[in-house]
């Protein structure tokens, strides 16, 4: 005889090659845009004068000088007028891209994620110090959400689709597929589900074969020599990872401020990034390694001797300060590149300070310089061991990966508790949406109570006879009932327990004044887990649903619907989580 799980198992069998096929498909059309995008910011940098080699062949230094200022200003303005086209007036990213897949509603409309994925080339072309990686999860994300929709998946497929474009993204953007595996597991999936790993690994290694045919880039760091020279020195990569942990928050803090303080500026939302912008270029014409995504900078960070400490620590704190204020006056791009940079030119101020201690006996600078990105960057994107498996892949040195696994293991506990578990659930839990406390709630917060509004329950009018109402209770077997005026305004309930208690008293003519103040009403938009969160500080079979501002009642919700949804999420989780579906 057939068990009861083996159909559903089996179906989940058959469709594992079309989601497989889905996902290699998913992951050789994103590298494709990967590449392009990636491309097409490089051309625009050496174009516009904003890349240092382009600066340096420059054969007019005028020119120079203009283009600092004008690029990244008239670049705002396009972006601005970008964001004007989408309906929120702002750029989408990563977090939306955990939201779709966390409360599991697997879409990603295409229109914004086209139009995020084209503001961010021009910002990021124009050289706003904002990164790269962000809008090509984005983009992968909405690519794979895309597919979906066109294979006729069911939501667990959406998910899965989403998360082989994230892949994708990052396994061609970093040269490191078993990252990008990771990566979309740890931030957007946030489980290990077999059905979804499989399809997630081939996008993963397929935007990793197309980036080694179709684009050749120099390698993110150099590194020559990756020696640990003494055990002692793991002492202070745990002391790095200290270091680090404050220097991201203070990283995710200033961006987080400069957003709220950047909604207050005096000037219209479409003209803000331009504002950004003409900030930007005139403090580049002093410091211009503040311009871009600071590949270049990165990269001289980790060779001994390249910036001396004054030179770090300003460049370390004007980086800061313009991503927070190109993100903050509405720039499109991420914030996992210039962390990546702060990262690093923290970890070679490291490197500096340990030099000046010991006079040179210890590991090469790029050991610092790594340790210090790793610390910085994992407690942004709430992403350790894929910071780890990126170190490792791009080295391939084993010590080096195990300086950086020290540093980390110490950097994003503390970030946490310093600011939160990343940037992007951060953002999240601004908008409305805490991942803190579990996907069922994820999901319950992003459906609405509408949909389970029932009229199956007791109407009386606020003048109603507390008699007649108590007569009415027991024929129809309900413990509560709504008052309600005849315009249909909501005016509070009455339980069956408060009438029993005042039988026989006739100083009590209408059952208005009977009304428990305590029993909570829910708005008509309120979310299920807005429901589920009432039923624990009120004991009924149902609550009340009404209209925000005039409380007109819409009906009820009752406690076995609101129950049912609950568990029926719950289901669905474990189900997708666990490969059922």
């Amino acid at each position: 005889m057939e068990a009861p799980g083996d159909s559903t198992q089996r179906a989940a069998t058959r469709s594992l090659p079309v989601v497989m096929l889905l996902g290699a498909v998913t992951g050789l059309a994103v590298a494709l845009l990967a590449v392009g995008f990636v491309t097409a910011v490089f051309r625009l940098n050496d174009l516009l004068l904003i890349s240092p080699r382009s600066r340096m062949m420059a054969v007019e230094g005028t020119w120079v000088v203009v283009a600092t200022v004008v690029v990244p200003t008239a670049g705002g303005l396009v972006v601005g007028l970008l964001h004007h086209l989408i309906v929120e007036h702002r750029p989408h990213g990563p977090p939306e891209v955990i939201a779709a897949v966390q409360t599991r509603r697997g879409r990603l409309p295409a229109r914004p994620g086209v139009l995020s994925a084209l503001s961010a080339l021009v910002a990021l072309g124009s050289g706003a110090s904002v990164g790269q990686y962000g809008p090509l999860v984005h983009l992968g994300g909405t690519f794979g959400s895309l597919a979906a929709r066109l294979t006729g998946g069911g939501r667990s497929v959406d998910s899965i689709a989403i998360a082989c474009g994230v892949a994708a993204a990052i396994a061609t953007a970093f040269k490191a597929p078993i990252a990008g595996i990771l990566f979309a597991h740890e931030v957007v999936l946030r489980h290990y589900a077999l059905r979804a790993f499989a399809p997630v690994a081939a996008a993963a290694v397929v935007g990793f074969v197309v980036e080694g045919v179709a684009f050749e880039r120099p390698a993110l760091f150099y590194v020559e020599s990756a020696q640990v020279a003494h055990a002692w020195e793991y002492g202070v990569f745990l002391l790095v990872g200290v270091g680090g942990a404050v220097v991201a928050t203070v990283y995710m803090t200033a961006i987080r401020w400069a957003s709220r303080l950047g909604a207050r500026v005096p000037v219209p939302r479409i003209l803000r990034p331009a504002l950004a912008g003409a900030a930007l270029g005139l403090a580049a014409l002093w410091l211009p390694e503040i311009l871009g995504i600071g590949a270049v900078t990165l990269r001289f960070a980790t060779i001994e001797g390249a910036f001396g400490a004054p030179e770090l620590v300003a460049i370390l704190l004007a980086k800061i300060l313009a991503t927070a204020v190109c993100l903050g006056l509405g720039f499109s791009g991420g914030v996992f590149s210039p962390a990546l940079v702060v990262g690093t030119l923290f970890g070679a101020l490291c490197g500096i300070a340990v030099d000046g201690v010991t006079g040179g006996d210890h590991a090469t600078m790029v050991v610092y310089a790594v340790c210090g990105m790793v610390a910085v960057t994992a407690p942004v994107i709430g992403a350790p061991l894929a910071m780890l498996l990126i170190v490792f892949e791009l080295t391939g040195s084993y010590p080096l990966t195990i300086a950086a696994l020290a540093s980390v293991a110490v950097a994003n506990p503390l970030a946490a508790r310093l600011f939160g578990a990343s940037l992007f659930d951060t953002q999240l839990r601004e908008r409305g949406l805490d991942l803190s406390a579990g996907r069922d709630r994820a999901v319950l917060q992003g459906e609405s109570v509408h949909r389970h509004v029932s009229e199956d329950c007791v109407r009386v009018s606020p003048q109603a006879v507390p008699a007649t109402v108590r007569d009415e209770l027991g024929r129809s077997g309900r413990s509560e009932a709504f008052l309600v005026d005849e315009a249909g305004r909501y005016h509070g309930t009455v339980t069956l327990a408060r009438l029993e208690a005042i039988r026989g008293d006739d100083g009590v003519e209408t059952v208005s004044a009977l009304v428990d103040r305590a029993y909570p009403a829910l708005a008509g938009d309120a979310s299920l887990w807005a429901a589920v969160h009432a039923l624990q500080t009120q004991a009924g079979e149902a609550l009340p649903v009404v209209t925000r501002g005039d409380r007109r009642f819409l009906g009820v919700v009752h406690e076995t619907a609101i129950t049912r949804a609950y568990l029926g999420t719950l289901e669905a989780i474990r189900d997708e989580e666990h490969a059922a579906r």
